[in-house]
């Protein structure tokens, strides 16, 4: 079987790891003339359960994350997530990673000539053999017995496929940096998230002495964005006396920082026609108020790679394709729906399906999180495709 991944993002790479582990051959095409690992990934129990199983470690990687708390404007905690306890139980520990760092462990798995950059993927063709071509700028394509299109947010491949149009925005967007902070945040394990009626501060500390924070504000589409973000934000955020965001928005520099819309599509049922199917971001876009992205993507690559391993015969690769979509369809339209909640989720917690983890003896917010990784998993609760 020759498998072609479209994008060496996260999910492309974990998806191309995967395959070369059980000896599949691959190659994965990318836009940029490089990786571009900019900020920091939030890995949880259920995204690093997904890379052990793909052959991928990352123990030795970022920062370790022991608690999610959620504070009020002057620094007080409000509600905490007790994660080394999710993770104990689940036999995962919850970590903070820098992208380059995980992008960097991913494409050490590959061998020479999987990788291939500077490839603008522009369609996909669908073959009466039942193989599949993706089409790039330069007139070349590769053709191969499954085409991945793995292209994130804007995906070409998802727009070639299903014709639908790019995600819409959604009623907030991100500042965000990846930085070094002289605060004592930068050396711990607490994971914490301010919250007002001005927006969201978060600080994840991710290893090395680098913190990743974003601020969330409110936004709309057509709205100017600053190239001189920090005036703006010290201004909305001068009320709050919170010691951890004042530290991050005295030390920020605008040069730091990256805006991020929140961006969200509809989970589909199909993802793919014949011998073609999306993943990540090109599935399924969503806020990050959950942090489940980079997580659901690599749910996605561990079940693929699953369901093509499984398929036994290149023949078999459609039927795999719709399994893997099938398998995969409502924990990642769980994650989209409460990762959408914005809103809510400054308020309180989200209703989602709560399965598993009750036996915790720990609050009610640590219950609910527990249950809500395994509502969005599949790599957690076993299920194949």
């Amino acid at each position: 079987m020759r498998v072609v991944v479209i994008g060496a993002g996260v999910g492309g790479l974990a998806l191309a790891a995967g395959l070369v582990e059980r000896g599949v051959q691959v190659e994965v095409h990318e836009r940029a003339d490089r990786l571009s690992g900019g900020g920091g990934v939030g890995l949880y129990p259920n995204g690093v359960a997904a890379l052990n199983e793909l052959g991928v470690k990352v123990d030795d990687l970022g920062r370790p994350i022991d608690v999610l708390e959620t504070r009020d404007t002057k620094g007080r905690v409000t509600l905490g997530i007790d994660v080394a306890l999710i993770g104990e139980h689940l036999g995962f520990t919850a970590r903070t990673v820098t992208r380059r760092a995980l992008l960097d462990r991913l494409s050490h798995h590959l061998p020479d000539g999987v990788l291939h950059f500077g490839r603008e993927c522009t369609g996909v063709r669908l073959h009466a053999d039942g193989t599949a071509s993706a089409v790039f700028s330069d007139g070349t394509r590769s053709t191969g017995d499954v085409v991945v299109g793995a292209d994130g947010a804007g995906s070409v491949v998802r727009t070639h496929l299903l014709g639908e149009e790019p995600p819409s925005m959604g009623r907030w967007a991100s500042w965000q940096g990846l930085t070094t902070l002289d605060s004592p945040r930068a050396a711990g394990r607490v994971c914490s998230q301010t919250q007002g009626r001005q927006g969201t501060c978060g600080i994840m500390p991710a290893g090395h002495g680098l913190v990743q924070w974003w601020f969330d504000v409110r936004w709309r589409r057509g709205l100017p964005v600053t190239d001189d973000p920090v005036p703006v934000l010290r201004e909305l955020f001068s009320s709050w006396t919170d010691p951890d965001v004042r530290s991050v928005l005295d030390q920020a520099e605008s040069s730091d920082m990256t805006f991020a819309p929140h961006l969200n599509t509809r989970v589909q049922g199909a993802w793919g026609q014949d011998n073609t199917t999306l993943l990540g971001d090109a599935a399924h876009t969503f806020p990050p108020a959950t942090a489940q992205g980079a997580n659901q993507a690599l749910e996605d690559a561990w079940a693929l790679v699953t369901a093509l391993s499984d398929s036994g015969a290149r023949a078999d690769a459609a039927w795999a394709l719709r399994r893997y979509e099938e398998v995969r369809h409502r924990p990642a339209a769980v994650a989209s729906v409460t990762s959408s909640l914005n809103g809510m989720q400054r308020i309180r917690l989200p209703r989602v399906p709560v399965r598993g983890l009750r036996e915790l003896p720990a609050n009610a917010a640590t219950r609910w999180f527990g249950g809500y990784l395994s509502a969005v998993s599949n790599v957690l609760t076993g299920q194949r495709p």
